[in-house]
């Protein structure tokens, strides 16, 4: 301490001194005398001179305290309670002692709310402890589950959309219990080499699969099945309680731990075998072996058990017959596929675990022969296509799972009106009945197939669908997915992209013609020669990959206007149905707008086939039935669009599960005068063009042909304000099991040289829809307002009757180009030998015509993948016309 801070001796008589001393004296102690060390270090140190000041403090305080002022005159706060030292926090004032010490007594500032080790390791115990004592109630409580008693269901009940009933299914259960000693050795080892290799040795509960069940669920994902047999023959014999929730998780942990310490593995694996879902309405083992290969479980072989526990992972997409209903992914040739490679990896898994030996699994070099499903009789007709359609929107736009829905006690109102259904049957049965002649004709009128669907364009409601002749006999869903392409049909979508976001300007970049565009009226002009060079917005020639010329052909080969420029405005193109116009229009606007206008309409992503071909703008996709009609519908609506939809409500026990009005939502796809424009160049194709055998008595009809190349398909999609119907036509073997499934031509079936869609789709169409409408009064279609400008507005010295615009400069004319200003004659194509001769016949296409992954079922979310052949059609850039009018 420095010297200017030594305080100066004080008086040895009375004063503070005084008081000092008798202050020592009471506390029983003496003050060390001053200076009694000799050293100076003393006065400062920690010895008496501290005990000095403290006392001089304690003198002072007291003094204050009795006067009630402060050192500086002011009055000075209460005294202070006891215990409070200088320069520390206020401690607890004294009293009874606590059963808990929290906040902590003694302890001043932050540490009195720090628990002590004795607290925090007393809180741990108790809580170990409730744990504890609450499994233990939860493993008393629950009860092993019955074989005998699971898989129970009750009936859905599936009501018209007037409320009357349509039918009762679902809810059988097609299931038999039989004893461990008829289970084949194959069929458990199978299923422990595919889903627990340790099955005959661990506790039946996998911790680490149940922490990540919970934590997923927490997250808000999907919630995983069991990890081990017996966590999954706990699930199976649970359905009571289905729902996905962590109540459940914890009360199927208790069940999955008391049967892995008090149930036989034996007794685990046939529980487990018994309940299990195979698919195809197949509870258990013996259920499954006759539904899939017509046989007792006790005589399946090896091979037949791996393509049984592959089946297990999931009926959906691995049940060779496909499940397109649930997700159009679930296509036959897909789950084929999927099924085949689970099952050799599974045999390969039990040789791996010396479950099967090597020589054995030589014996089963071929993926085994599956029974095609049988349906219930229920079922019959269109009403199992219904059924599966309200199936597969209720799983693919709702929380029920399939699993709740196979177990039935649901009343589903759909969408469907009984009479049209009936209308709809009964129009193509007429058809049917009088063209199509298999035994009279069975080269050209064997395996023809017809789908239809209508969509009210106010709502989106799917009210009829034809899937085909008997949902028992013909399981795939010919409304919902085909494969089949659509042709001329879809050109609308390429004239409403031109006049939403109109065309390029050719004389800029590519980026920049992105932004600086013109929007086009239905009066421009455009080439409708046959074989027409097709060319980039810029004017350059456009080429394949192979750096060969695109030359578009249309059908059978004619041109429309005039030489040399063959010019003719949109509205005529329409009409006619040429191809080289549409085309040459898809590569000004782009095709990604027209992709884009397509979507927008209603059409899903996975159906467009070869966006980044010219052919795109002339069908060579292939979407459902139900989604061309539900795009259409979105014209018929002025531009908003409604996605289709079959289910209005689900309800369950009284309480509704699934109400379609929540979630409703219609969306502006085009504007108004867009949407009227088109409509009014398709009342063009229905008066006056290549539709009119659609014209309905004393109503506006709009609609457009389809033809596709190698006549392998045929549409008409036509509406009117109340109802947007589309029908297809195709050739195509149904023997589900084939791998290589083709569409077949067209050519001589009916009777008919060709198939075009103005022949029996249009048919059917205008049959079924003079029907469906009978009552209902007419409307007419919105006046369309004026819209764009005339592009290619250049006069042509010699124009036809048929073109009432300017025309413009377009490339050479073909050496031998036809002239013909009238609808073609229908005549069959030759071969071609050589597809980039102008004079070549054959228009091109492709073998399959198509891939089967089309369409949705109602609604349904979209396959979510593109089709993997992006190049259908257009492999080598000739005369490929993709599709015809």
């Amino acid at each position: 301490m420095s010297e200017h801070r030594r305080k100066p001796p004080q008086p040895q008589g009375g004063g503070r001194a005084a008081a000092r001393r008798g202050q020592s004296a009471s506390s029983g102690r003496r003050a060390a005398p001053r200076g009694a060390t000799g050293s100076l270090s003393d006065t400062y140190g920690s010895g008496g001179e501290e005990t000095q000041y403290e006392g001089r403090a304690a003198a002072r305080r007291a003094a204050q305290r009795s006067t009630g002022v402060g050192p500086g005159g002011g009055r000075r706060r209460a005294a202070e309670p006891a215990g409070r030292g200088p320069g520390r926090g206020r401690a607890a004032p004294p009293g009874k002692k606590r059963f808990i010490d929290y906040p902590r007594a003694g302890k001043y500032g932050a540490m009195r709310w720090v628990p002590s080790w004795r607290q925090v390791t007393g809180l741990f115990i108790g809580f170990f402890g409730c744990l504890v004592a609450a499994a233990g109630i939860g493993y008393a409580v629950v009860a092993v589950p019955n074989p005998a008693e699971a898989a129970t269901a009750q009936n859905n009940v599936y009501y018209w959309s007037d409320g009357s009933q349509m039918v009762a299914t679902g809810g059988e259960v097609n299931r038999q219990i039989i004893a461990y000693e008829k289970i084949p050795k194959a069929m458990r080892y199978a299923v422990m080499s595919a889903e627990n290799k340790t099955f005959e040795t661990d506790s039946g509960v996998d911790p680490m699969g149940i922490a990540r069940a919970v934590v997923n669920m927490a997250k808000g994902g999907q919630t995983q099945g069991g990890s081990t047999i017996t966590q999954q023959y706990v699930k199976n014999a649970m359905l009571d309680d289905q729902s996905q929730t962590l109540s459940r998780k914890v009360k199927e942990l208790f069940i999955s731990v008391k049967v892995g310490a008090s149930v036989d593995k034996d007794e685990i694996m046939r529980g487990y075998l018994n309940t299990a879902y195979f698919g195809r309405g197949a509870y258990g083992l013996q259920a499954a072996a006759r539904t899939y290969f017509g046989k007792d479980a006790e005589k399946l072989n090896p091979s037949e058990c791996a393509f049984l526990a592959a089946v297990l992972k999931g009926a959906t997409y691995y049940d060779p017959a496909g499940a397109t209903s649930i997700d159009p992914a679930a296509t036959a040739q897909a789950n084929t596929k999927r099924a085949t490679e689970r099952w050799r990896w599974i045999l390969d898994e039990m040789v791996k675990d010396k479950r099967l030996s090597a020589a054995d699994r030589a014996k089963y070099p071929d993926f085994p022969k599956i029974q095609p499903p049988r349906s219930n009789a229920q079922l019959g007709g269109q009403i199992g296509y219904l059924v599966d359609t309200a199936k597969g929107y209720i799983l693919n736009n709702t929380d029920i799972t399939q699993n709740e829905l196979e177990q039935g006690g649901y009343e589903i109102h759909t969408t469907f009106n009984k009479n049209k259904v009936k209308e709809l049957e009964k129009a193509v049965a007429k058809v049917r009945k009088e063209n199509i002649k298999p035994d009279k004709r069975p080269e050209t009128d064997t395996h023809v197939q017809f789908g239809g669907a209508s969509v009210n364009p106010k709502s989106g409601a799917i009210e009829a669908i034809y899937g085909g002749e008997d949902a028992t006999k013909h399981f795939t869903n010919n409304a919902d997915v085909t494969g089949a392409q659509v042709g001329s049909t879809f050109k609308p979508f390429v004239l409403a992209a031109a006049m939403t976001w109109g065309k390029r300007d050719p004389a800029l970049d590519q980026d920049q013609a992105q932004d600086e565009r013109t929007i086009v009226s239905p009066k421009s002009l455009y080439s409708g020669k046959n074989n027409l060079k097709i060319k980039d917005y810029n004017g350059d020639i456009w080429t394949n990959e192979e750096g060969k010329e695109w030359l578009q052909a249309n059908d059978d080969d004619e041109s429309y206007g005039s030489p040399p420029k063959y010019q003719i405005d949109l509205r005529e193109a329409m009409r006619v149905s040429a191809n080289s116009a549409f085309v040459q229009l898809g590569m000004d606007v782009g095709l990604d707008r027209v992709k884009e206008a397509a979507m927008e309409a209603g059409l899903k992503e996975g159906s467009l086939t070869g966006t980044s071909y010219p052919s795109f703008s002339i069908g060579i996709s292939d979407p459902s039935a139900i989604r061309m009609a539900g795009s259409y519908a979105t014209f018929a609506a002025s531009g908003k669009q409604n996605d289709p939809f079959s289910v209005k409500t689900v309800e369950h026990e009284g309480l509704t599960m699934f109400d379609h009005e929540e979630i409703a939502e219609s969306k502006r796809a085009f504007t108004s005068e867009v949407a009227d424009n088109v409509t009014d160049v398709l009342k063009t194709v229905v008066d006056e063009g290549t539709g009119t055998s659609a014209q309905l008595t004393g109503r506006e009809v709009a609609g457009k042909t389809g033809t596709t190349d190698g006549n392998k398909s045929a549409w008409f999609v036509g509406y009117t304000p109340q109802l947007s119907t589309a029908i297809s036509m195709y050739r195509m073997d149904d023997d589900e099991s084939n791998k290589n499934r083709t569409f077949l031509e067209m050519y001589g079936t009916g009777g008919q040289e060709t198939i075009h869609g103005a022949s029996f789709p249009a048919e059917i169409w205008h049959d079924y829809m003079e029907d469906a409408l009978k009552g209902v009064a007419p409307e007419d279609f919105p006046e369309p307002e004026p819209i764009g400008v005339i592009v290619n507005d250049d006069p042509d010295p010699t124009p036809t009757p048929t073109v009432t615009e300017s025309e413009e400069e377009s490339p050479e004319p073909s050496p031998t180009p036809s002239e013909s200003e009238v609808l073609p004659s229908p005549t069959p194509s030759e071969s071609c030998n050589n597809p980039f001769n102008p004079t070549c016949e054959d228009p091109g296409g492709t073998d399959t015509g198509g891939t089967d992954t089309g369409g949705t079922d109602g609604g349904v979310t979209a396959t979510p993948t593109e089709s993997e052949d992006d190049t259908r059609g257009n492999q080598n850039g000739g005369l490929f016309g993709g599709s015809t009018g």
